[in-house]
């Protein structure tokens, strides 16, 4: 990895850019290793120095988006999105506040805590391949909580979380559809876009203004 980045050139309106000011990773697992180089090579006379400079330019997406001001328009996406931290985002990375920031700048949109909100949903890395049983208790354990909160959405910031929650939930959907699982990005994009984010069909229950 280091060697690929090692006099990586990118264009930036057409200029040539040799020195990258940061290493941008729109997944957590991915971002939370790479952030850890410097410390993983520290005892290796060739790499140490160069693994602590690279992971120091290591960023999630959510940290860079959410310390800039928007610049595209936000259209309005109307709907209940629960908010899931990645261990590796959360734990990892200290990274909570910015994929909050980027979904409640999105107008019209409801973001709910489920309960328990700390806890692992059971996928962590390979957890849910070689200890299934315990994974399991955790992933439907997190689809409880989700769950009731009724929510349109689900949005988690690492893959592995989001395919363990959306197992879970669907299967613990009985004959109803369960929320869609997506990253962060996914609905900034739709909002930028003025498009309309899948999502599971209305509650009975609950009425929500039509989505723009």
């Amino acid at each position: 990895m280091l060697d690929a980045f090692q006099g990586a050139e990118v264009e930036v309106h057409g200029v040539p850019v040799r020195e990258l000011d940061a290493i941008v990773v729109n997944v957590a697992g991915c971002g939370s290793t790479l952030k850890q180089y410097g410390e993983l090579l520290a005892g290796d006379p060739e790499y140490a120095e160069r693994a602590a400079e690279f992971a120091a330019r290591v960023r999630d997406v959510s940290e860079v988006l959410g310390a800039l001001e928007p610049r595209a328009e936000r259209h309005p996406v109307r709907a209940r999105v629960a908010y899931h931290d990645a261990c590796h985002l959360a734990h990892g990375q200290g990274v909570r506040a910015e994929p909050r920031k980027l979904l409640t700048d999105v107008p019209g949109l409801d973001l709910v805590e489920p309960a328990e909100a700390a806890f692992c949903c059971g996928s962590a890395g390979i957890h849910n391949l070689v200890r299934p049983e315990a994974a399991e208790q955790l992933g439907r354990r997190k689809a409880e909580r989700i769950r009731a909160t009724e929510p349109d959405l689900v949005a988690t910031g690492n893959p592995g979380c989001l395919l363990q929650i959306q197992r879970y939930l669907d299967e613990d959907a009985g004959t109803g559809t369960a929320a869609p699982v997506v990253h962060p990005i996914e609905i900034i994009d739709a909002s930028i876009r003025g498009l309309t984010p899948k999502r599971r069909p209305r509650s009975r229950h609950r009425v929500h203004p039509p989505t723009s």
